[in-house]
């Protein structure tokens, strides 16, 4: 049986729901999802490999005006990953109007890929009549391949996606093993568990300027005959003040945040975890090129 691949592109403004996206498609939580924009800062990819076709999601972050270096570098992780792919799914909310951000992204897609709108939210839509002038309304600005109506909270119009994106997987071999889920580094999803925590728990002005390092992380056992993840991590924040918040009165919000991410790490990585975090400030980090860098967030 000759093998298939499908490199497949996922777009869109902030919070239309990229990243519960993807996570829907690969059965796993790979990207972090949260109500606040700009939740995913760099390109995440996740790998699903159906008998002898492999599927290749890359989740992009939302398009937006930048406002940092940082701003730049996730714009153009979006430009990178549309350039050349087989499949680009652009998703939109409707319960927000077409704005010029998804104007402008639409401009930038080539040709030579197959476009699928999906229209995300329908759950929250009453009159269905609202989702045929939508339809409409996006298909005087592009020619789509499938305009699919989805409600990716309660997974309706998967089905749909998936029979529609496999018409586009090529002969060719599969870059991944087939059991491989991401090729995103242990430390980074453990970075972005701990991230996503701070981003649920804090107010909006102090989660963006956060970026999390994982220092060390070692496997052990303990007296008792249980494997131990001891992990180390510094949340960087980039003002004085932020660090006090995230650490709170007698550190009960940086224990609080270590606690959700603990759980969170034990379910994903299947053993017992030791976390331990401290907070740093790297002043106005957002701007300066070496750090984005060091975070893993530069293209």
């Amino acid at each position: 049986m000759d093998s298939k691949t499908a490199f497949i592109a996922i777009t869109g403004r902030p919070n239309a729901g990229k990243s519960s996206l993807l996570n829907a498609l690969t059965g796993e939580k790979i990207a972090m999802v949260t109500d606040k924009p700009q939740t995913t800062r760099t390109r995440i990819t996740g790998i699903v490999t159906k008998e002898e076709t492999q599927y290749v999601f890359m989740d992009t972050p939302g398009i937006h005006k930048p406002k940092t270096r940082l701003g730049e570098h996730m714009n153009k992780a979006i430009r990178d990953c549309v350039i050349d792919v087989d499949v680009i799914i652009m998703i939109s909310d409707l319960t927000r109007k077409i704005n010029e951000a998804e104007t402008i992204l639409l401009k930038s897609f080539k040709k030579n890929a197959a476009v699928i709108l999906l229209l995300n939210k329908t759950d929250l839509i009453r009159k269905k009549e609202n989702i045929a002038q939508r339809i409409e309304e996006f298909s005087s600005l592009y020619d789509f391949n499938a305009i699919i109506p989805v409600s990716i909270l309660h997974g309706d119009g998967t089905d749909l996606i998936w029979r529609e994106i496999e018409k586009y997987a090529a002969e060719g071999p599969h870059y991944f093993p087939d059991d491989k889920l991401t090729d995103q580094p242990e430390k980074f999803l453990m970075s972005e568990i701990i991230r996503e925590k701070i981003l649920i728990l804090m107010r909006d002005e102090i989660p963006h300027g956060i970026a999390v390092g994982i220092e060390q992380t070692e496997e052990r056992t303990n007296k008792n005959g249980e494997d131990i993840l001891d992990c180390s991590a510094v949340i960087y924040c980039e003002r004085e003040s932020h660090k006090g918040m995230i650490i709170g009165k007698q550190g009960a919000m940086l224990k609080k945040i270590g606690q959700l991410a603990r759980t969170e790490l034990e379910e994903f990585f299947r053993i017992k975890v030791n976390l331990q975090c401290r907070v740093k400030v790297k002043e106005d980090w957002r701007n300066k090129e070496g750090l984005i860098r060091n975070f893993g967030l530069g293209n």
